[in-house]
């Protein structure tokens, strides 16, 4: 069994402060949305804990920004759509798989490289996530934090109604992201293998995959990079 590098060190802090402030956020968010359905904590102190986190996480944010346009490594997230047809009979591929083949046994038709990390479901999903999603999250969030602060945007998406409806969507999006999330995190040879490869930066690859990839790629057991469980 070879073991590939896909996660430095830097990106598994990142991709953990991450989770846990999603999940933290998720909760405080419920408590400060539902007051009378959640007795959690109080509300100010749910507030509290969700503005100083939404801060720490945009600085998280920022930092892995920076990390994937400095080492050029943003790549990764950018479908191939100069080969459309090819990455649309991929992505076709990985949909059955997920859909059904999974179901029956059958081999993941993806195996995450160092630079090609994700399929192209999670290209597109992640991307749409990290480049839109994220950003929508936390511009609403800061317009929710002082609306007048940052009054002329506010008024210029439609009110402060409006960052409200598209915060709370999103963070009902995010929940139910978190849940998918992890359970592709589950779909490694072992149901822990993607997640133990997210602590200690090594994914394990099968001996069949492994000389799939040595015949079509050459020896590598090279460094990779980065993010999201493969799945």
């Amino acid at each position: 069994m070879t073991r590939i590098y896909l996660h430095p060190l830097p990106i598994r802090i990142w991709h953990w402060v991450n989770a846990l402030g999603f999940v933290i956020l998720i909760i405080t968010g419920a408590q400060i949305r539902y007051p009378n359905y959640f007795q959690l904590m109080s509300f100010e102190w749910a507030v509290k804990i969700h503005s100083w986190l939404g801060f720490i996480l945009l600085a998280n944010y920022c930092i892995w920004l920076f990390y994937y346009l400095l080492t050029l490594k943003i790549k990764i997230y950018i479908p191939p759509l100069h080969h459309p047809i090819a990455f649309a009979k991929k992505a076709l591929l990985q949909a059955k798989f997920y859909g059904f083949g999974i179901m029956i046994g059958d081999e993941n038709p993806h195996h995450p490289m160092p630079d090609d990390k994700f399929n192209p479901m999670q290209q597109v999903s992640y991307l749409m996530i990290m480049a839109a999603l994220i950003p929508v999250q936390i511009i609403t969030g800061l317009f929710l934090w002082d609306p007048n602060l940052f009054g002329p945007a506010v008024n210029l998406i439609g009110g402060i109604q409006v960052a409200d409806m598209i915060h709370v969507f999103l963070w009902i999006f995010f929940s139910a992201f978190m849940i998918v999330h992890f359970y592709l995190a589950t779909l490694g040879h072992t149901p822990m293998a993607h997640i133990i490869a997210m602590f200690k930066g090594y994914e394990e690859l099968h001996e069949e995959h492994s000389n799939g990839h040595d015949e079509g790629h050459g020896h590598g057991g090279g460094h990779g990079e980065e993010h999201g469980h493969s799945a």
